[in-house]
């Protein structure tokens, strides 16, 4: 009989926001195309470590396991990404995991991403509409524009941007890339442009445009492949025009 395969795991551990980290090893039968979080299931099913001891239940957040809600980020072998979509026989052993160290830890590998959640808030990333009848059809896009503004609505708030981003930390208030490119996609649709010069004018405060190093590290991890830092370069250009019309005064948007 063939030897089996053991996949090991070394887990970064938190009991609570406030408890000292720690790393746990855990040692897992292979299964054809496991991913990461197939292996979590199966040590929350048995959560024995590789000591054979019993332990505590790993938490994590996860939702539609096909790389659409975003919620399953974390760390991977140093790396932030998608855990739905790491699999097992790509990544090199023993296989690290750890929580997005750009935002608060929860709990092991699950994290409070309100910081990003709130920029958005920050920046009016949402389309004001009257509800209370029909409107009817909105107005139409031009194919060219809705193109591209389609790659940007691709974002899921997962977080790996500003996880990959070394301007987005606990010293600084920048926003991060996410936000920044939804400014752009609300910016770019016919009804959003009403609120535009309120988002431009959020992105020239605290925290805004001015903060990003353009290291181009959002781009290069974001799971989507949205065009991170095109929307940064048009967004300093929208920025430049909003500080001339509000120094000058000018009625046209």
């Amino acid at each position: 009989m063939s030897e089996k395969k053991i996949i090991r795991f070394v887990i970064s551990r938190q009991e609570s926001p406030d408890a000292a980290p720690y790393d746990e090893e855990f040692e897992l039968e292979h299964r054809p195309n496991m991913n990461v979080i197939s292996a979590l299931m199966e040590i929350r099913r048995n959560p024995v470590n590789a000591k054979g001891e019993p332990t505590t239940p790993i938490n994590w957040d996860m939702n539609c396991l096909e790389e659409v809600c975003g919620a399953c980020s974390m760390v991977i072998n140093g790396k932030p990404r998608q855990s739905c979509t790491a699999l097992v026989d790509q990544l090199e052993q023993p296989i690290r995991l750890a929580p997005m160290k750009t935002f608060p830890v929860i709990r092991d590998l699950q994290v409070d991403r309100s910081r990003m959640f709130d920029s958005l808030k920050k920046v009016k990333a949402w389309i004001p509409i009257d509800g209370t009848y029909d409107l009817g059809p909105g107005p139409r896009m031009p194919e060219k524009k809705r193109q591209w503004a389609y790659e940007l609505s691709k974002c899921m708030t997962c977080g790996v941007c500003l996880e990959a981003c070394p301007n987005v930390n606990s010293k600084s208030n920048f926003i991060g890339p996410a936000p920044l490119s939804q400014v752009r996609l609300f910016n770019a649709h016919p009804t959003g442009a009403m609120n535009k010069s309120e988002r431009l004018d959020a992105l020239m405060g605290d925290g805004g445009l001015a903060d990003c190093g353009n290291s181009q590290n959002c781009v290069q991890s974001c799971p989507k492949g949205i065009p991170l830092t095109t929307s940064i370069a048009a967004l300093n250009r929208d920025t430049n025009l909003q500080a001339f019309r509000n120094f000058f005064g000018s009625d046209q948007a």
